[in-house]
């Protein structure tokens, strides 16, 4: 069986092909062409995921645009599935507001809880870095910190004199001291970055343990993973289409 999986973010639409854990035919599409009414492009640039698919899983994290996401696909004969706090079949949700999760991250949780096993951690490194933590309990909650971009753009907004760095800048920084500015600035963001990564999973850990859970699986997605100093590679799994799986998985248990 084959989904196609389409995650809504607030930029970016990510979609993919998928088959239990093999994810093909990924791609992007802009947020904002659903804004305002469906968008037929959306279709046609699906067209030939469509032609292979069974089925169709989403979830968003923009609710204004699900109604013109399902109208762009509304001439597809493969039923629609949409990933909510209340449709996520397996998965117990010990969480006091369920409606407050994030759907991608649910996604997510899924993802780890049928593929990886559990407890599990997952660390998804986009515009802002997102811990969800699934134990013996079910999908407990997780931590928001600012991701990278954030950091980079802040420091740029928020001073005079000091440049705005891209991701690529902040790749392979080497050295303790800043011998300029801008060396400076990629070692407070790159060595800080992963600082930050370090202590909040080691806080989690160390819960998880306290409460006598197993290790746990620790899991990695969203670009930011190549900016975090070489000796994080060892730390984690990095699996890149995450939340597309997880969506494939969620659709399969309901349809």
């Amino acid at each position: 069986m084959k989904t196609l999986s389409i995650d809504v973010g607030n930029t970016s639409t990510h979609y993919g092909l998928v088959a239990g854990q093999s994810v093909q035919l990924t791609g992007h599409f802009p947020t904002a062409e659903f804004r305002h009414e469906p968008s037929p492009a959306f279709a046609q640039k699906l067209a030939p995921l469509l032609a292979e698919a069974d089925s169709i899983s989403f979830c968003s994290v923009v609710p204004d645009i699900n109604d013109n996401l399902r109208a762009s696909l509304a001439e597809c004969q493969q039923p629609i599935f949409h990933l909510t706090c209340d449709s996520c079949a397996g998965l117990e949700l010990v969480y006091p507001k369920p409606h407050e999760i994030g759907q991608d991250r649910i996604a997510n949780a899924i993802a780890a809880q049928e593929f990886y096993g559990i407890p599990a951690i997952v660390i998804d490194m986009g515009t802002a870095v997102t811990f969800d933590i699934v134990s013996s309990q079910g999908y407990e909650g997780g931590i928001i910190a600012p991701g990278l971009a954030v950091m980079t753009r802040y420091l740029h907004e928020q001073t005079a004199l000091l440049p705005e760095l891209s991701a690529e800048d902040l790749l392979n920084v080497e050295g303790a001291i800043g011998k300029s500015t801008v060396h400076a600035m990629k070692l407070g963001v790159a060595v800080g970055f992963s600082g930050m990564i370090d202590a909040l999973l080691l806080k989690v850990t160390n819960e998880l343990q306290k409460r006598g859970e197993p290790k746990p699986v620790v899991l990695s997605t969203g670009g930011s993973i190549a900016n975090l100093t070489k000796d994080w590679a060892h730390k984690s799994l990095f699996v890149g289409d995450l939340t597309l799986m997880g969506l494939a998985v969620a659709a399969k248990r309901q349809l």
